[in-house]
């Protein structure tokens, strides 16, 4: 069976190319922007000889259908913390309590799916109680970025009038900013209690777990009229599979090692505009 196969990276020999090109007996390579190139009519049965040199030179690769653009998707779920953003969010609040150590150790065990996440969630949030809510400001001016090529990625989505939705264990305090900074067409997350300028140490809002994503991303995709194969995931963490699961196309973005075997494609060495590669507008 034949498709074409593209190549990702931040920087792309030629002999590399030519290399991928002999071994998926490709038949001609197409440059589809500066960091993606398209090897045409390539055998996908090559594709684990293919993953071990990608692995070797620092490249991400997918093979796509023929024809495959940004035109046939109509939605694009992401993830928020370590995925659209560099940060996870209330690891960064739990430092300014002195505590970061603490919450990022229950942060990684539930990425990593070994434990539940509504669970790790409640857990961290009580360690935040009492803590100056400024902190969160703090935060988001101070410590919080946009992933490599997000704002590129979000753009030309933009452009093409796909709809984006930020789906997020994390807190309406960064989504809400995020979608008016981005111009999100949605975003949904937890909501931090607070009074009297403080955290309680609570989740005031029926926590977002991983059921919760994939049913945000239902929810959407069938208020749009779309169907599964119209829609994009991206996500990092285990967190994020059921979510991902609901899309036709997943994307693991520099993600743990479950998420990476689950996904469709896997970005471990470019950023988020590695989705205009393999989805490129015609």
């Amino acid at each position: 069976m034949t498709s074409h196969l593209v190549i990702l990276g931040n920087e792309i020999a030629t002999q590399d190319l030519k290399q991928l090109a002999k071994i998926s007996r490709a038949e001609h390579i197409q440059a589809v922007n500066p960091s993606a190139f398209r090897l045409v009519n390539a055998d996908a049965a090559s594709r684990d000889e293919i993953a071990a040199y990608c692995e070797r030179a620092e490249l991400d690769f997918g093979f796509i259908r023929n024809g495959q653009s940004l035109q046939d998707i109509g939605l694009v779920v992401m993830d928020m913390d370590s995925t659209l953003i560099n940060i996870e969010c209330i690891d960064e609040i739990a430092d300014f309590a002195g505590i970061k150590p603490q919450v990022s150790e229950v942060t990684e065990a539930a990425m990593r799916g070994e434990i539940d996440f509504k669970e790790s969630l409640t857990r961290r949030v009580a360690l935040l109680k009492g803590l100056d809510a400024g902190a969160l400001a703090h935060v988001y001016d101070e410590r919080l970025q946009i992933n490599p090529g997000g704002e590129l990625m979000l753009k030309t989505l933009q452009k093409h009038g796909v709809k984006t939705l930020l789906v997020s264990g994390g807190f309406t305090f960064f989504t809400e900013r995020l979608q008016q900074r981005l111009g999100l067409t949605y975003a949904h997350s937890n909501l931090l209690e607070i009074v009297d300028g403080k955290l309680t140490g609570k989740v005031a809002s029926d926590i977002l777990d991983a059921q919760g994503k994939a049913d945000k991303l239902c929810q959407v995709r069938d208020e749009l009229g779309l169907s599964k194969d119209q829609v994009i995931a991206m996500g990092d963490g285990a967190n994020d599979l059921k979510m991902m699961a609901e899309a036709g196309y997943s994307i693991a973005y520099h993600a743990k090692p479950i998420v990476r075997s689950q996904a469709s494609y896997a970005f471990n060495h470019v950023g988020l505009d590695g989705l205009l590669g393999l989805f490129a507008p015609r």
